[in-house]
């Protein structure tokens, strides 16, 4: 099973997140091989997806309040997205069910499960047994739930129980994986759950380390999952297609020897219109600014590209510090990495070179203190609370944008923007049940064409984009969500100053 992690604990150290997640992707994939499983989805060509979040047992009481009424703190939230009963699909999978990869094989997604590391390890010290036991049986009842099986009638509950029953069964301990539970007592204190960064010094006082990295490199390189994983939450939106990110998006990180500010900026490319010449205006603002340049490479690939040479160029006329990051290191052995390392090793002289997944993590602690060692000392730029400077508004914006790209596949190009018409806040004076956000927002497309594919046969594409994008927005911003969708065509609005400026895509004045 394809599994995604987020993290939003930053209380574990990132070794130990590493290894609950090993935990959780042995428990899917053995969920995933079972018999019950319908055909359709054992089919050689699809694969099944979920995302695991990793939370606090403050958000798990207040997601219980927000969608089950309850306010007590559980250990596990399941979110499924199909309709399915006892491993049985209800009905015939749909094109916006499948998502199709350029090898020709599609993947479905599952839905959402969060786990509160807290939690489970309570119930470990209370049955007596070790967290990786108690890890990997929540995650089989979770994956079990995306499955549509249940406990609330006697009747359900036999037989969930009974496939735990037999899933665990083949469990097997390990002495490599076993987690004592006293590793993870390692703060006394829990960050809130929008917070993922650690404590540094105070505001007033200078930082042993303190500045802004940007992070550079070709399009799908991976440089907005390596944002969402050093932050911890959604902040930049990822898809298949290239170009995907249009603005510099900020992840804030802190750590005990200071502060880091990360910039995501556009994958450098040649500019056809004028949006694709203000992304790129973007990419060279935040390089030339930075204090230290990221420059991510993809370790698949063992020759760097013209992409890769010219940021290099550009970095050195700017007498900029460059850290090489070689991504996607999960996808080959480490001693394939030696010939890459070596051809790029060629261009310039890295101030460290560092094989990263921004896709598991592995690598990042090194990473940040490769960087740390780099920046000069300096203020705290922003408050510890804070991980980004995107607004709530900004963030609902690129995630409907998101689901457009994960919909409508190749059907749809980049020509799609999106505008919030109006945002209205959630009157915190009210109980947390009825705190209500309201966002109205357009699609901006090209073509009248595109128009019909995004809103789908009887308004169906619409729907479900609209559905996922809510459900992501309430999970960013723990709060209940209305939000309104239109389509709106504006011919070669790519090229249009005025649209331009009206959607956002202006030059800034500063980083």
């Amino acid at each position: 099973m394809i599994t995604m992690f987020v993290n939003r604990q930053r209380k574990y150290e990132t070794a130990l997140v590493s290894r609950f997640q090993d935990i959780c992707q042995k428990a899917c994939d053995a969920v995933e091989a079972s018999s019950f499983l319908d055909r359709r989805l054992r089919d050689s060509k699809i694969k099944l997806s979920a995302t695991v979040y990793f939370v606090s047992s403050e958000f798990m009481k207040k997601t219980n309040r927000q969608f089950r009424n309850i306010n007590s703190t559980t250990d596990v939230l399941s979110f499924p997205l199909l309709n399915m009963k006892n491993g049985k699909l209800a009905g015939p999978l749909g094109s916006e069910d499948v998502f199709w990869h350029k090898d020709q094989t599609g993947e479905v997604m599952l839905g959402d499960i969060f786990i509160s590391l807290d939690k489970v390890k309570i119930q470990a010290e209370e049955l007596g047994h070790d967290m990786q036991r108690e890890l990997y049986f929540l995650t089989v009842h979770s994956v079990l739930h995306l499955l549509g099986f249940d406990h609330i009638e006697p009747v359900d509950e036999k037989k969930m129980t009974a496939e735990q029953r037999r899933i665990m069964k083949n469990y097997q301990e390990s002495d490599d994986n076993e987690i004592a539970l006293e590793a993870i007592d390692c703060v006394d204190n829990q960050l809130p759950d929008n917070q993922s960064v650690q404590k540094v010094s105070s505001t007033h006082e200078l930082l042993k380390h303190s500045g802004f990295v940007a992070i550079i490199g070709r399009p799908n390189v991976g440089k907005s999952t390596l944002l969402n994983h050093l932050a911890g939450v959604k902040l930049a939106i990822t898809s298949h297609k290239p170009q995907t990110t249009r603005n510099s998006i900020r992840a804030i990180v802190n750590t005990e020897d200071g502060q880091i500010i990360f910039i995501d900026t556009p994958g450098i490319h040649r500019p056809k219109n004028e949006l694709s010449r203000f992304m790129m205006d973007a990419s060279l603002r935040s390089t030339k600014e930075a204090d230290v340049i990221l420059l991510m490479a993809d370790g698949r690939f063992e020759r760097p590209s013209q992409v890769e040479r010219d940021t290099v160029e550009f970095a050195k006329n700017h007498n900029k510090k460059i850290i090489l990051a070689i991504n996607k290191s999960d996808y080959v052995e480490k001693e394939q990495l030696l010939p890459t390392i070596k051809n790029y090793s060629t261009l310039h002289t890295f101030s460290a070179i560092v094989p990263i997944s921004a896709k598991t993590g592995d690598g990042l602690d090194v990473l940040i203190r490769e960087i740390m060692s780099l920046l000069p000392e300096g203020p705290q730029y922003y408050p510890e609370e804070i991980f980004t400077d995107q607004t709530v508004r900004d963030l609902a914006a690129e995630l409907i944008r998101e689901q457009i790209l994960r919909f409508t596949h190749q059907e749809i190009p980049h020509g799609t923007a999106v505008m919030i018409d109006k945002f209205e806040e959630a009157d915190e004076s009210l109980p947390p049940e009825k705190q209500v956000i309201r966002i109205y927002a357009s699609v901006i497309c090209e073509r009248d064409s595109h128009k019909a594919i995004i809103l789908g046969k009887g308004g169906l594409m619409i729907k479900r984009i609209g559905s996922s994008a809510r459900s992501d927005i309430e999970m960013s911003t723990g709060h209940k969500v209305y939000l309104e969708i239109h389509v709106k065509v504006r011919p070669n609005w790519q090229n249009m100053p005025v649209h331009l400026k009206e959607l956002g895509y202006r030059k800034d004045d500063h980083l």
